[in-house]
């Protein structure tokens, strides 16, 4: 049996600006599962890429089952035993599960497909690796777990001894990713080795056997479960010690501040994707919307920031009606938005920070006199951002697109938090960040929370919504299942409300 299933040996790779993957070396044995870790632009995406023959490396070589090898292309990879299940499924929903496992791998009888082959291979495979699924199902009709569990197939079906999993877990409810967890030390068990790339430490301690971690397109660390904690993992990605969950104050509550009445929307194509939800917000706590993405958060938030207009229902902020307002006439009665996508709705891409800083009110006093910009008061109020929420530039003039993202974070959240804020609505607001930044706005979130502001965070990472919420509200198919106080919620609980299961 090969020593090494699949390898990197000094892998290195440059893009224009960017040393993505520099002298990286890693080690896949027969019936282990090794962890890749890191923050965002580690460089964990370009090196499975060039595992799997999507890049090629720059320099130095990929190792599958002890030889090196020269990838052309994905397909040499699958031809090799590598398959691999990337983060947005790449699968064709109107066809049935049977047909998107086999899809250019078709058993052919007389020249024509031989489907009833293709069911009796698949039903065997499901049946083997206890993947059970119905393979005459249509896949848009099967909610994502079971889309995961096709993807895992195809890769199965193809005889892969190499699973690439980019972020399995994160469109799953937690029973869904603990029995995902549970497949695939099972997979192991028959000699295949799986490389795991996640975010999730916890997930990591779980379930791998070796761990290596990359920072700034490097390897700083390997170790093993056994040998680390998630501070001692969390202080390896980020390169310094960690808060991994802020002090929470116990919450004060005051009068409502957000009412929301029997509120439906419609989504992009017409459907229904919030139906008769009714909730409030109190001054000085934080609600949390847990769920799995796409039961209507999106549209929640895009109702309530006046992005989206609703079909029925009403919303008010301390009982002034904003139901079908704009953007603009929302955010002066007090309304901060720190939105789900900072690309489309944070920041303005070729704009300086400066213009950034005041792109919700340019044209309010002290920025504008007459429609006049005042450019001096602008520069002091940008750098006065810039500094109290530590956005790493070397200048307020340079463009926007210049700053990573977590920097794009702290830029949008000191823009919406030096203003005057009634009520705060934060939508995966550390999506895709780096771990220090996301310490430092969850306590920037309490802080506003303790100075009375009324906050709704919407989040798909559960861990976030347990460790800041007071109050959780769980989304399931457009509807409220269930509101929980945060001090008797548990990742069970939350997770079968999010599954739509109530008893």
């Amino acid at each position: 049996m090969a020593e090494t299933l699949l390898g990197a040996y000094k892998v290195r790779k440059e893009f224009p600006g960017v040393l993505a993957n520099d002298d990286i070396s890693i080690s896949l044995r027969p019936g282990r599962i090794l962890a890749l870790l890191g923050e965002n632009g580690a460089g964990k995406s370009t090196l499975v890429n060039i595992l799997f023959g999507m890049y090629r490396p720059d320099d130095g070589h990929v190792i599958i089952k002890d030889e090196v090898v020269d990838l052309r292309g994905p397909d040499e990879a699958i031809s090799r035993g590598i398959g691999m299940v990337h983060q947005h499924f790449q699968l064709v929903p109107p066809m049935r599960v049977v047909e998107n496992i086999v899809l250019g791998a078709e058993p052919t009888r007389h020249g024509l497909v031989d489907l009833a082959e293709a069911r009796r291979r698949v039903v065997e495979l499901s049946e083997r690796y206890g993947l059970e699924i119905d393979p005459d199902a249509l896949v848009e009709d099967l909610p994502v777990g079971m889309q995961q569990r096709v993807e895992i197939l195809k890769a199965l079906y193809r005889d892969a001894d190499v699973l690439i999993l980019d972020e399995p877990t994160g469109v799953l409810t937690p029973q869904e990713a603990d029995h995902l967890l549970g497949v695939l030390r099972e997979l192991t068990e028959t000699g295949l080795g799986i490389v795991f790339i996640t975010h999730k430490l916890r997930e990591v301690l779980a379930i791998a056997d070796d761990i290596v971690v990359l920072r700034n397109g490097q390897v700083v660390g390997e170790t093993r479960p056994s040998d680390t904690d998630e501070s001692g993992l969390a202080e390896m990605m980020v390169g310094r010690n960690v808060m991994l969950q802020v002090e929470k104050s116990v919450s004060r509550p005051g009068e409502p501040v957000l009412e929301v009445e029997e509120l439906e929307v419609k989504d992009d194509r017409g459907q229904i994707a919030l139906d008769g939800l009714s909730f409030e917000v109190r001054a000085g706590e934080i609600l949390g919307v847990a769920g799995v993405e796409g039961n209507g958060q999106r549209e929640l938030v895009e109702a309530i920031t006046g992005l989206r207009v609703p079909s029925v229902g009403v919303m008010k902020i301390e009982g002034e009606e904003l139901t079908g307002e704009s953007p603009r006439q929302i955010t002066k009665k007090g309304v901060a938005h720190i939105p789900e996508d900072r690309e489309k709705h944070g920041v303005v891409a070729i704009y300086s920070l400066a213009e950034n800083t005041i792109l919700n009110r340019y044209h309010r006093k002290p920025f504008s006199i007459r429609g006049i910009l005042r450019r001096d008061v602008i520069r002091l109020h940008a750098q006065d951002v810039v500094d109290e929420f530590d956005v790493r530039t070397p200048s307020i003039s340079v463009p926007a697109s210049s700053l990573s993202g977590g920097n794009k974070q702290k830029l949008i959240v000191g823009r919406e938090f030096s203003d005057d804020i009634k009520l705060l609505i934060a939508a995966q607001p550390t999506r895709g960040i780096d771990i220090g930044a996301i310490e430092f706005i969850h306590r920037r979130i309490l802080e506003q929370r303790d100075k009375g502001a009324a906050v709704l965070l919407v989040s798909a990472e559960l861990d976030e919504i347990l460790g800041l919420s007071d109050r959780i509200a769980v989304l399931y198919d457009g509807k409220i299942m269930d509101v929980v106080d945060a001090q008797d919620a548990n990742r069970e609980k939350i997770g079968l409300l999010m599954a739509g299961i109530t008893d």
